[in-house]
């Protein structure tokens, strides 16, 4: 079960217009704002990615307006476990538990979260939070992390296991976030 104290979330390439085409863009990006805003109000740190953006462009508005007290992390490489600022940035959190949300899901959101899984961490992939160009791909990334020991969460599920309880500010914040 993931854990407050333990987990963190880390959100892979929303930038440009590929976050605008891919399959059922809207409904993930709202899905992913959700699933940022609750990482926020349950203390969980996030690790933002963002690929090529001198040629992606930059993270979309809706994600980008709520990670402004961090910078994203610039890389070139699909699996972000091979760019050395993503792995320090992921260390110094000391967390072992890693929700991964973003785009492509066949992609880059596959080669990271395998890396990661291949490096020690406990990884869900929050497959209500992923998308790529098309449905296809997207469940194709979601079955090859699925089959090579990644976790399938959803934002809700993810979100209540962190929570644990029906009680609290945190939990009125959280309700409010999902309905």
């Amino acid at each position: 079960m993931l854990s407050r104290e333990n987990t963190l979330l880390v959100v892979v390439d929303v930038q440009g217009k590929l976050a605008r085409i891919v399959h059922d863009s809207e409904e993930m990006v709202d899905t992913l704002e959700k699933l940022v805003q609750g990482a926020q109000i349950l203390g969980i740190p996030v690790v933002w990615l963002e690929q090529y953006p001198e040629g992606f462009g930059p993270t979309i508005e809706e994600i980008a307006r709520h990670l402004q007290d961090i910078q994203p992390i610039a890389k070139h490489a699909f699996n972000a476990c091979d760019h050395q600022p993503f792995i320090e940035a992921v260390r110094q959190t000391g967390r072992r538990q890693i929700l991964i949300a973003g785009i492509e899901a066949h992609i880059c959101v596959y080669q990271t979260a395998v890396g990661l899984q291949e490096s020690g961490y406990e990884v869900q992939v929050v497959a209500d939070a992923v998308s790529s160009r098309t449905e296809a791909n997207k469940q194709i990334g979601i079955e090859k992390m699925r089959t090579s020991g990644v976790a399938i969460t959803c934002l809700e599920t993810a979100l209540y296991e962190l929570l644990r309880v029906a009680r609290g500010e945190a939990f009125k914040q959280i309700l409010k976030l999902v309905k």
